[in-house]
Formats: structure tokens, C-alpha cells, sequence
């Protein structure tokens, strides 16, 4: 049976990782309003991962005799500013997620639960990952900055991502 303290702590991030889908739903239909179908693509390939992230923690909190929890969670922003703007602001989630999943770690490790250390570790590689690829959209969104063609030419670029499988 897991301890209830990092029960808890994993039922909050199960929710703070639906709630980083919604986030990521309402900025892909931004950017499909936009016409931007490539930025609108990316950002529903983010919702989907951020999904089956939370179904990981889930699974595993079942897996491990535990009670899920679920929370409502709140509507997302449906306006935005620029596509910088955006991602900054997918930038700040993706910061705020891999706090929170070192927090549950450290959470582990003072509760000496080597099983939930191993789980989480994917998930600290995987905010690594997470974090460089906005961080890197944002740095081409400044280089670009008011050039149409460049904005565009990023949007056929970010409409080729493909899909990565989550293992479960």
C-alpha cells in the first residue's frame, strides 16, 4: 500500500496533469481560430501527451493499492496574444509540471519508496525534454519576431511533429 502523504501528492499531479491538457486543448483551438494549423497541431500533440501522463500516474496509483482522486478542473484561456506569448506561457507549465515532479521525488525518497522513485524518473526525463523543445520554439519566435514568412515557415515546421507514444 502507498503512503497516504504520496497518495495525495500523486493525485494532485495526476490533476495538475489534466489540467496542463486543457491548458494545451485551449491553446491548440486558439490556434486553429488563427489559421495557424501547424501551432494548433503541436499544441494538440502536447494535450494528448499531457493526458497520457496523468493516465501513467493514475495507472500507477491504482497499481500500487492506492485511491485516485479526481478533481474538477477549470476552464482554459481561449484568448491569447501572440504565438510567443503562447508559448511563454506553455513554457511556465512545463516549469511549474517539473517542479512539482521533482517535489513528488524528493516526497519518495524521504518516505524511502524506491518504487515511486524508479516511476517518476521517466517523468523527470521526460520534463527535460518538455522544457527544451518550447524553450527552443521560443527561441525561433524571437528570431522571427513580425516576419510573416517566419511565422509561417514555423507553422508548416511544427505541423510535421509527430505523435510520440507514452509507454504506460
Amino acid at each position: 500500500m502507498i503512503h497516504q502523504d504520496l497518495q495525495a501528492a500523486l493525485n494532485s499531479q495526476i490533476n495538475q496533469e489534466f489540467c496542463a491538457a486543457y491548458n494545451y486543448l485551449g491553446m491548440a483551438t486558439y490556434f486553429d481560430a488563427q489559421n495557424l494549423d501547424g501551432f494548433a497541431s503541436w499544441m494538440q500533440m502536447q494535450h494528448n501527451e499531457e493526458q497520457a501522463h496523468a493516465m501513467k500516474l493514475l495507472r500507477y496509483l491504482q497499481d500500487r493499492g492506492g485511491q485516485v482522486k479526481l478533481e474538477s478542473i477549470g476552464s482554459p484561456r481561449s484568448e491569447f496574444g501572440s504565438p510567443l506569448d503562447i508559448f511563454k506561457l506553455s513554457l511556465e507549465q512545463e516549469q511549474k509540471n517539473t517542479a512539482s515532479i521533482n517535489d513528488l521525488y524528493e516526497l519518495a525518497t524521504r518516505l524511502n519508496d524506491h518504487a515511486t522513485k524508479s516511476h517518476l524518473q521517466w517523468f523527470i526525463d521526460e520534463q527535460v525534454e518538455e522544457e527544451k523543445s518550447v524553450e527552443d520554439i521560443i527561441a525561433l519566435l524571437t528570431r522571427i519576431g513580425d516576419d510573416t514568412a517566419g511565422l509561417l515557415y514555423l507553422d508548416d515546421k511544427l505541423g510535421a511533429r509527430q505523435a510520440e507514444q507514452v509507454p504506460v
